[in-house]
Formats: C-alpha cells, sequence, structure tokens
C-alpha cells in the first residue's frame, strides 16, 4: 500500500512576521480548523495575511493556503501560534482554500450564499495534507469549520437592524462527509 501523502508538495511561503508569532510544541495542537479565504484568489490572500493588524506587528493568517489547483503554501508553520479562529489559537492550526466566499460583501445581508465549490483538486490535496498533520501532529485529533467555532453575528452592512453571520467558512459546499470518511479526525463544535 503506498503513501497517500507521498505526492505532498507544501511550498514555504513564510509571512514576513512569522517570527514574532509566539512559539509552541507540535504537542500542543489538538485540533485543524478549516476555513476559505473569502477573497478572489491566493495573491489577494497574500495581501490580507501580510498585514499587520495587532500591536506585536502580526496580522491574521491561517497555515497553510490551498489554492484552485491544489497547491499547498505554507505561510507560518505549525510550531509558531498564528491568528486564524477567536479563541482557539493556541492549541490549533488553520488551513485556508481559496474561494470567494462571500467576497467583496462579507457583511451584506444580500449577499450571503456562499456558492462557489471547492474544486476535487483542492480537496484532494485537503485530504493529503490533513493525513499529513494526523502523522506529524501526535496530539491531532479533531477538526472544526470557522463557521463551527466563532458564530458571533454582527450587524449587516446594508442594514444595521439586521445581524448576519461573522463567520461561515468553510460553508455550506465544502464536502464534510468526504473529508471524514478520509481522515481520522473528530469534527466538534461550540
Amino acid at each position: 500500500m503506498s503513501d497517500p501523502t507521498s505526492a505532498l508538495r507544501i511550498a514555504p511561503q513564510p509571512l514576513p512576521y512569522v517570527d514574532l508569532l509566539a512559539p509552541r510544541d507540535a504537542s500542543d495542537i489538538t485540533l485543524v480548523v478549516i476555513h476559505c479565504t473569502e477573497l478572489p484568489d491566493l495573491a489577494t490572500a497574500r495581501i490580507y495575511g501580510e498585514r499587520a493588524l495587532y500591536d506585536n506587528g502580526t496580522g491574521a493568517s491561517g497555515h497553510w493556503y490551498i489554492d484552485r489547483d491544489g497547491s499547498i503554501a505554507e505561510y507560518v508553520q505549525a510550531t509558531r501560534t498564528a491568528h486564524h479562529v477567536r479563541g482557539h489559537n493556541t492549541q490549533s492550526v488553520g488551513i485556508e482554500l481559496v474561494n470567494t466566499g462571500r467576497f467583496p460583501d462579507w457583511y451584506d445581508s444580500r449577499r450571503q450564499t456562499m456558492d462557489e465549490a471547492y474544486t476535487p483538486a483542492q480537496i484532494e490535496a485537503l485530504c493529503q495534507l490533513l493525513a499529513h498533520l494526523r502523522a506529524t501532529l501526535p496530539n491531532l485529533r479533531e477538526i472544526a469549520g470557522h463557521e463551527d467555532l466563532d458564530t458571533d453575528r454582527v450587524a449587516a452592512s446594508d442594514d444595521p437592524a439586521l445581524t448576519v453571520a461573522r463567520k461561515r467558512d468553510p460553508g455550506p459546499l465544502f464536502p464534510w462527509p468526504e473529508v471524514l470518511a478520509r481522515v481520522p479526525l473528530t469534527r466538534i463544535a461550540v
């Protein structure tokens, strides 16, 4: 039987502030969070990831980004704590799938449909990456969508009397049954 991760190729593309992110042991990681970029392409996701948003000079970013063609870029190594999901960063890693999501009207109540399907190449790369992480992160046992963990609602940008989900990713078109059937992780939600 061949190793399902043998074809896995990850391009290291560290963010400029990666050395400012808190270090941690691989054994601290128990959870992987699936996101979608909600941006048009990987180049735009990189621009957003490089923005310094916090006083310590760091920003918001996942660890790995999977483009529509299945290519994987590593912006932050697993042994650094990235800012990708409120309240769960210290014990988790984040994987971002390039997908337009609700871009550019994230909080417009009339534009909440997420209708871009994930490509077969993205899902294959994701499953290979998850298998690799499961094999290399000794305590990784759980998986969640960003929408499972960040359930806050915010005022709609078109009508402040309405609210919309702050996070909806990876969204309704993410193939949870396929991914969970291929990778032995338990899906959690708060």
